[in-house]
C-alpha cells in the first residue's frame, strides 16, 4: 500500500500532466458533466507545521479566493444546494454549476472563509455535526494527530496486532500516523475511539476537548443561520462511519442530528452529508435511509462530477474534495475539469453501489 506522502506525489504529478497536455480543456466537455459539488473543511491562514497529517483538510483563504475566481473564469454558476435537484433535472440548462460545501462546522469557516465567500457573493452550505456544536463529540482524527505530535514513541494494540513505532522526527510521526490510522479504520469505531483516547492520555491530554476549541457553538450557528447566503445541513450527531453500525443506530444518528439542528436554529434542514462519506462509511443502506427521511439531497465523498443520471440518485451525490496538499492552479484546473475522475471511476458516471 502506498504511503500518504507517495500518494500525494502521484496526485501532484497527475495534475501537472493534465495541465501540460491541456486535458483539463479538451476533455472537460465530456468529463465535467452538469456541475460539481466541492468539499471543504478548514480554511485558515495559519502556517502548516512539518508534521500535519490532516493538512489535506485545510486550505488558505487565498486558495479559496483562487477557487472562486477559477470557477468564474471557467464559466461555472455558483449555486446553493437547494437548486441542485432542479439543475440535474434540466440537463440543457446551460452553464455548468458549482456548489460549495463545508463539513463539520468549524469556527474558521466563519472567521476566514465567510469573508471570502461574501466578497464573491457566493452561496454555501455548512454541514453541522450536532455533538460538535454541543462542544463535545470526538474529532478523533485531530486527537490522533495531536497525540502523535507529543509522543516520541507510539505503542498501540489493534486487534491481534501490536504496533511499536518511533515518532521522534516529523517523518517518523507521519509514518506512525499513517500506520495507526490505516489499521484503526479497518476495525470497529468503538475500538478506534478507545485506542485513540488511550494515546491521548499517554500524550498528556484528555480526548474530547477539540470540539469546543475548533467548532461553532449553537449560539454562533444561530447568528450564522441569519445569513441568506448560508444553508445549514445535517452531518449526524457524533460523526460516525455509519456503515459500520446497525441500521437502527445509523438512522438514529441521521434523524437526531437533523432534529437537534432544527430545534436549535428553528428552521428546516433539507440536506445531509454522510460523515467520512467513502464507500466504507456510507452505501446503499444509508442512501435509502436519507431518502426515506425526506432529505432533498445527501452527499458523499465519493469523487466525481454530476451528470443527468444523478437526478435519480439525489441521496448518493458525489463531491470533489479541495485538498490542502495541492493548493495549486494546476490541481484546481484538474479537479474542475472532471478529467481525473474518468480514470478514478473507470469511465462510469455513476458510483452508487
Amino acid at each position: 500500500m502506498l504511503s500518504s506522502r507517495t500518494k500525494h506525489r502521484v496526485f501532484a504529478t497527475g495534475f501537472r500532466t493534465i495541465q501540460a497536455l491541456g486535458a483539463d480543456r479538451w476533455l472537460s466537455p465530456a468529463a465535467r458533466g452538469l456541475g460539481v459539488i466541492l468539499t471543504f473543511h478548514h480554511v485558515s491562514p495559519d502556517p502548516v507545521p512539518a508534521f500535519a497529517p490532516n493538512r489535506l483538510l485545510g486550505i488558505t483563504p487565498d486558495f479559496l479566493d483562487l477557487t472562486l475566481r477559477e470557477l468564474d473564469a471557467r464559466g461555472f454558476d455558483v449555486i446553493g444546494l437547494d437548486a441542485v435537484p432542479e439543475r440535474l433535472a434540466e440537463p440543457d440548462y446551460g452553464p455548468p454549476f458549482a456548489v460549495l460545501t463545508f463539513d463539520d462546522g468549524y469556527r474558521d469557516n466563519v472567521e476566514h472563509a465567510r469573508p471570502v465567500l461574501a466578497r464573491h457573493g457566493a452561496p454555501w452550505t455548512l454541514f453541522v455535526t450536532s455533538a460538535f456544536a454541543d462542544q463535545s463529540g470526538r474529532l478523533w482524527w485531530i486527537e490522533l494527530e495531536r497525540a502523535i505530535a507529543r509522543l516520541d514513541h507510539v505503542r498501540i494494540g489493534i486487534g491481534s496486532r501490536a504496533l511499536d513505532l518511533p515518532a521522534r522526527s516529523p517523518e517518523e510521526k507521519a509514518l506512525a500516523f499513517d500506520a495507526v490510522y490505516r489499521d484503526l479504520r479497518r476495525g470497529s469505531e468503538a475500538d478506534l475511539l478507545e485506542r485513540i483516547a488511550d494515546l491521548c492520555s499517554r500524550a498528556g491530554f484528555q480526548a474530547g476537548g477539540v470540539a469546543s476549541e475548533l467548532c461553532l457553538s449553537w449560539a454562533e450557528l444561530r447568528d450564522l443561520a441569519q445569513d441568506p447566503a448560508v444553508t445549514i445541513g445535517a452531518h449526524t450527531v457524533t460523526h460516525p462511519m455509519l456503515a459500520k453500525h446497525e441500521a437502527e443506530t445509523a438512522a438514529r444518528e441521521i434523524a437526531d442530528g437533523r432534529a437537534r439542528i432544527e430545534m436549535e436554529l428553528e428552521r428546516s434542514v433539507r440536506h445531509l452529508s454522510f460523515p467520512v462519506g467513502d464507500p466504507g462509511s456510507a452505501g446503499p443502506r444509508e442512501f435509502a435511509i436519507a431518502q426515506d427521511m425526506g432529505f432533498a439531497t445527501a452527499v458523499t465523498t465519493r469523487p466525481g462530477h454530476l451528470f443527468a443520471a444523478h437526478a435519480d440518485h439525489l441521496h448518493a451525490l458525489p463531491r470533489v474534495s479541495v485538498n490542502g496538499r495541492h493548493q495549486t492552479r494546476a490541481a484546481l484546473a484538474g479537479l474542475l475539469s472532471g478529467v481525473p475522475f474518468l480514470a478514478w471511476n473507470r469511465g462510469r458516471r455513476l458510483n452508487v453501489a
